[in-house]
C-alpha cells in the first residue's frame, strides 16, 4: 500500500486468518528456502529491519514526490501503487507461492471485497494527498490516533463498547494530537482534515472487514486480499485520476522525456509500497502480530525523526511532546487492551 499507516492499523482489532502450514514443496520452495541459509535471529533482523526501510522509504518517497519534486498528482501515484500491488501480489501468491492461494467463491464475497477496496482506495489516496501540504512528521502523528477512530466506529457500527480503562487510554491520543497541531509551524487545514480522513477510513477498513469477512468460508489471508483489492482498488481511482488530474499519462511522459529519472522514481516509489504489505506480513509471519503492533508504535516516531533530519522541517517542543503523549496513550491502548481481552476469556 501505498501510505503505510494503511496496513498499520490496530493489529489487536485485527482478525487475522493464517491458513494452514503450507506442505514441506511449498516450505522449501521460494523464500522459505531462504531460511535455511540463515540463522532464525539474522533473517527476523532482516525482515525487521526491511520493514522498516520500506515503511519509512515509501512515506519520504510520497513527500519528496508530492512536495518537492512537484509531482503533485496523489490520485495517480496511488493508483501505480495499486497496480505494482496487483502485478507483485501476483507473482508472489502464483509463482513464488509465499502464501497458498485463495479464490473468490461469490457474488457476495466479492461485493464485499469491492466494499472494502472503496475504504481503501479513500484512504491511501487522502494520505497522500495530506503529503503535499504537511510534513511528515504531523502525518505521522495524526495517523497514531488510528485506535480513537477505531473505538469509536467499532461502537457506532457494531455497538461494540470497551472497558472504561480502554477509553481512558484513549485521552492522551487525543490530547497529544491536539497539542501538536496547536503548535505545528507548517499546520495546513486542508492537510489536517484530508490526514485525519486518511486516518478515520484505515480505521473503518479494519471494523468493516471484521464484519464483512466474518466466515470462515470467507475470510482471506492478508497477501491474497491485497491481490483482489489491489486491481479493484486501481479500476477505482482511474475515472477519478482522469477527471481531477487530467492528462496524467500525457503530462507524465512529457516529464520522463526532460528528467528521465521520474521513471526510476515512480517505479521504485510503487515497488516500496508493495513491499510495505510483504514485509507486514513476514514480520507476522516471524514473529508475532503482537511484535508487529510494538514496531508499528516505534515506526511512527523513527519515521517522524528521519523525516525532519531529511527534509529539515522546523519543530517545536510543544509539538515534540504532543507526539510523545499521543505514542504514550497509543502504546496505554494497546495494554488497555490486552488486559480487557485476558479478562473477558478468563470469565468464559
Amino acid at each position: 500500500m501505498s501510505n503505510p499507516r494503511l496496513d498499520t492499523t490496530t493489529v489487536s482489532d485485527q482478525v487475522i486468518d493464517i491458513p494452514a502450514t503450507p506442505t514441506g514443496d511449498v516450505r522449501n520452495s521460494g523464500v522459505y528456502a531462504v531460511g535455511s541459509y540463515f540463522s532464525p535471529n539474522i533473517l527476523t533482523a532482516a525482515i525487521i529491519a526491511s520493514w522498516y526501510l520500506s515503511n519509512i522509504g515509501v512515506l519520504l518517497l510520497n513527500k519528496y514526490l508530492l512536495s518537492y519534486y512537484g509531482y503533485r498528482y496523489p490520485i495517480f501515484l496511488t493508483m501505480l501503487h495499486m497496480v505494482a500491488c496487483a502485478a507483485y501480489s501476483y507473482v508472489a501468491i502464483n509463482f513464488l507461492e509465499i502464501v497458498p492461494r485463495q479464490h473468490i467463491l461469490s457474488r457476495k464475497q466479492f461485493l464485499k471485497i469491492f466494499a472494502l477496496s472503496a475504504i481503501f482506495c479513500f484512504s491511501v489516496v487522502c494520505g497522500n494527498t495530506s503529503l503535499r501540504y504537511i510534513p511528515v512528521s504531523f502525518n505521522q502523528a495524526i495517523g497514531a490516533t488510528t485506535p480513537f477512530f477505531t473505538a469509536i466506529f467499532a461502537f457506532l457500527i457494531t455497538c461494540k463498547k470497551e472497558s472504561a480503562e480502554v477509553y481512558l487510554a484513549l485521552m492522551p491520543v487525543v490530547f497529544g494530537i491536539v497539542l501538536a497541531s496547536n503548535s505545528e509551524p507548517l499546520f495546513h487545514l486542508f492537510g489536517f482534515l484530508v490526514c485525519i480522513g486518511s486516518t478515520a477510513g484505515r480505521a473503518l477498513k479494519s471494523v468493516v472487514q471484521g464484519i464483512l469477512l466474518t466466515s470462515d468460508a470467507e475470510k482471506l489471508h492478508s497477501m491474497n486480499l491485497l491481490l483482489y483489492m489491489a486491481p479493484i482498488a486501481a479500476l477505482i481511482l482511474l475515472p477519478f485520476t482522469l477527471y481531477i488530474e487530467g492528462n496524467i499519462a500525457g503530462i507524465t511522459i512529457e516529464k520522463a522525456r526532460g528528467d528521465p529519472f521520474i521513471v526510476f522514481l515512480l517505479i521504485g516509489n510503487a515497488t516500496v509500497a508493495y513491499l510495505v504489505n510483504l514485509t507486514n506480513f513476514m514480520v507476522t509471519k516471524h514473529t508475532s502480530a503482537l511484535t508487529l503492533q510494538v514496531l508499528g508504535n516505534a515506526k511512527a516516531a523513527v519515521a517522524a525523526v528521519v523525516s525532519v533530519l531529511i527534509f529539515k522541517n522546523p519543530v517545536t517542543v510543544m509539538g515534540v511532546a504532543g507526539f510523545g503523549v499521543t505514542i504514550m496513550g497509543v502504546v496505554l491502548y494497546s495494554e488497555a487492551k490486552k488486559r480487557s481481552k485476558s479478562n473477558s476469556y478468563s470469565q468464559k
